[in-house]
């Protein structure tokens, strides 16, 4: 069992492919035997559990809502209860595990329920060497200490000018929440080559993604994403993000 789960969180404003990145990064840990990871779904917008080819039959938002209002089992008190549904709420795969943290599907104060899904959280991420979270640009979750500080963000963006905004907005966000600037990388995704140079600003990214032809295949025919070819520039480009990071957690705990 690891003594610290390394854990990246992946930001960026919608269509800029951000769960197709998460689940490329996912597959690359997995493929190297860095197993099991966990795998984050922090937004209700994104599809990550489409990307990896499994089911997600209840989110953590919709099983709070249920175990804070109905009666629970004779027998147990609702702690234990939260723990239960929150087991149940894994969806287990091969090399990976998968939680999605949906939204409440009502209002009024969540604290409590909130305290008791970030401890399950903390006591599940014990189990894991990598946890990947597909987070919203606001990062809601990691603001309300539900899924904890991120060791890496890793914010991605279309290259040019708007990306670029969009970028330093995220690093605001990301900032004030206290993450130090230099956790924080930014990932270009879907990088044309052989055309006219596209903006960057001063960004040194970690990463840039070419532009694949296999991920258009794949979201076209509704088949999972993580499973282009092994052989396909994006996932060659992720696979040596992953070493990047591999490295990082390495000398994390050195």
């Amino acid at each position: 069992m690891p003594a610290h789960t390394f854990t990246i969180a992946l930001s960026g404003k919608g269509g800029t492919g951000k769960t197709t990145i998460s689940s490329l990064l996912i597959r690359a840990f997995v493929d190297a035997g860095d197993i099991p990871v966990l795998a984050v779904d922090a937004d209700p917008n994104a599809n990550l559990h489409e990307a990896l080819g499994v089911e997600v039959h209840e989110t953590l938002g919709s099983m709070r809502e249920e175990a804070f209002t109905r009666t629970i089992p004779p027998g147990m008190n609702r702690h234990d209860y939260v723990r239960y549904r929150f087991r149940k709420a894994l969806v287990e795969a091969k090399g990976f595990d998968l939680v999605a943290m949906g939204r409440p599907e009502g209002t009024g104060c969540y604290c409590f329920a909130n305290d008791l899904l970030s401890e399950c959280m903390v006591q599940l991420e014990r189990e894991y060497r990598f946890m990947v979270i597909d987070a919203e640009a606001g990062m809601e979750h990691i603001s309300r200490g539900t899924i904890g500080t991120p060791d890496i963000l890793l914010i991605v963006s279309d290259p040019g000018a708007r990306g670029l905004r969009t970028v330093a907005r995220i690093r605001d966000i990301a900032t004030s929440l206290g993450l130090a600037n230099d956790r924080i990388f930014v990932v270009f995704n879907r990088y044309k080559t052989g055309t006219a140079p596209v903006d960057i600003g001063n960004e040194k990214p970690i990463a840039i993604i070419p532009d694949d032809p296999a991920v258009e295949q794949a979201d076209l025919a509704a088949t999972p994403v993580s499973q282009i070819p092994v052989d396909s520039p994006a996932r060659i480009a992720v696979r040596e993000l992953a070493d990047k990071i591999r490295s990082m957690a390495d000398a994390k705990k050195v």
